[in-house]
């Protein structure tokens, strides 16, 4: 009679065949969205990172393809603030039409996100309907009647304000707000009613109710929108481009843009890579700083 053996590896449960197996695809997945987000993180990187480069260059080595620059120069730096440019005014002006667009829009935005979320009234949906239709609406279709209402064009209007910081805020925030509205309203709506109920059952309006409950429940996603609309404002060109011809009222991009070289045919690359690098900075540093609270933003919604 023969006698039949067995390997040590035949003997191996098919159990555990299947954790190795688990296990093999779990490393080869994190593998590959490893090599994914490495992918996406070098596509959004390279332009910043091509710009400080060229903005290290030497005037003369604006045209230049290497990789490091050398000799490292800063005449690029120097050449941005020469008061011909006018820039560092410029860097002013956009943090005022960029921080008085964010406060106004978290103002309106807030009181509007609340109404449409808390109350109920006739037209509602199309409320929230127009308001997610006027965001839809590119900005050059609206330069041409903005330019003849701020030149005192109609009649109703006597006021002119070209070359004011009000000819540039007041167009971002109709851009900027539907869109705060859109998400300060899903925010209010996940937050439990009770809390305002609780609320006015112990003798507090409405209004109390509202600022003193639901506005400290509800500051991440303010936060959040203040961010993004402070980001929109601040890149915002056609507008201000627009609306304001003297140097002394543009804002940091529309400066850039009108940089010039030695003559009207030359492009003075590393002085525009150099006030890029200067105007991006600002806004990198204030997402690093709040990435938290931008997160949690996000990511709020729900009461524990």
């Amino acid at each position: 009679m023969s006698t039949t053996t067995t390997s040590p590896r035949d003997q191996v449960p098919v159990g555990a065949d299947r954790a190795s197996a688990a296990r093999r695809g779990r490393r080869v997945g994190a593998i590959v969205v490893g090599i994914g987000m490495a992918l996406i993180l070098v596509y959004c990187l390279a332009p910043f990172v091509w710009m400080l480069i060229s903005s290290l260059r030497r005037p003369s080595d604006g045209r230049s393809t290497a990789l490091i620059p050398w000799p490292i120069s800063v005449e690029n730096y120097r050449a941005v603030f020469d008061p011909a440019n006018h820039f560092g005014r410029a860097l002013g002006n956009s943090l005022v039409v960029a921080g008085g667009t964010t406060v106004l829009v978290l103002l309106l935005a807030t009181l509007g996100a609340y109404a449409l979320a808390r109350l109920s009234f006739r037209g509602k949906a199309l409320v929230m309907f127009l308001v997610v239709a006027t965001s839809m609406f590119p900005v050059i279709i609206l330069v041409v009647p903005l330019l003849k209402l701020f030149t005192g064009g109609f009649d109703w209007w006597p006021w002119s304000w070209i070359n004011t910081y009000q000819a540039m805020i007041l167009p971002s925030i109709s851009f900027a707000l539907p869109l705060a509205v859109w998400n300060l309203n899903a925010f209010f709506r996940q937050l439990p009613v009770e809390l305002e109920q609780a609320a006015m059952v112990d003798g507090t309006t409405r209004f109390g109710a509202f600022v003193r409950v639901i506005l400290p429940l509800a500051a991440p996603g303010m936060f959040t929108t203040a961010i993004i609309t402070f980001i929109a404002a601040w890149n915002e060109f056609l507008i201000a481009l627009t609306m304001v011809n003297r140097p002394e009222m543009q804002t940091a991009n529309v400066a850039i843009s009108k940089f010039t070289g030695i003559s009207q045919f030359d492009t003075p690359y590393g002085t525009k890579m150099a006030a890029g690098v200067i105007v991006t900075v600002p806004l990198i540093i204030m997402v690093l700083a709040f990435q938290r609270r931008i997160i949690g933003g996000l990511a709020a919604g729900s009461v524990k």
